[in-house]
């Protein structure tokens, strides 16, 4: 008869501390928005288009000194 004392001081001790854990998230702002992050996969990106912004130049630079690298003929 006595453990079931016991155990029914350690549930409610565990209960106060889960009561207070969730009591102290609700005070620091843990569950302020909980509705943006479950659709914000949802939400369209904004994109910009790809523009380059100076143009490449097609030549192919090779080294004269250096005779392992082939060049196009």
């Amino acid at each position: 008869m006595s453990i079931i004392v016991v155990l029914i001081i350690i549930g409610i001790v565990v209960a106060g501390g889960f009561l207070g854990g969730f009591i102290w998230a609700v005070k620091s702002g843990q569950y302020d928005d909980t509705y943006s992050p479950a659709v914000r996969m949802l939400f369209d990106d904004t994109t910009t288009p790809d523009i380059p912004t100076e143009k490449k130049s097609s030549k192919k630079t090779t080294n004269k000194t250096d005779n392992s690298i082939e060049t196009n003929k």
